[in-house]
């Protein structure tokens, strides 16, 4: 198997997980669908240039921040943000199954995940 489709497949198994624990805790699927693209409003940097448009959009689309509010979401046993994290980290997982991975600042096409061989 090709190392692009076994990370493929890895984060379609992880997109799924993302649904599974959603529908585990009885969350609003109509949020689910309507907030599933906003992280890429994160996209908005690049009207300033490319370097600034990586920057913001990779913030957006890093699994660190998703993951510590997360965290504090189970901590806190808070629902908003644990649905809120859950939806931000299944967005995560799609972009990342369907190659769209973090940029690099030179240009908005190059992706972390082209990289790969």
């Amino acid at each position: 198997m090709k190392i692009r489709k076994m990370i493929a497949l890895e984060y379609l198994i992880a997109f799924l997980g993302s649904v599974f624990f959603y529908w585990y805790f009885e969350f609003s699927f109509l949020y689910f669908f309507l907030l599933l693209f906003l992280p890429d409003i994160t996209m908005v940097g690049y009207i300033v240039n490319t370097r600034i448009g990586a920057l913001f959009y990779n913030i957006g689309h890093s699994l660190v921040v998703p993951a510590i509010l997360l965290t504090i979401g189970f901590i806190t046993v808070s629902t908003p943000l644990l649905m809120a994290t859950i939806i931000w980290l299944a967005h995560i997982f799609l972009d990342r199954m369907l190659g769209y991975g973090l940029k690099y600042d030179d240009a908005f096409t190059k992706t972390h995940l082209q990289q790969i061989a």
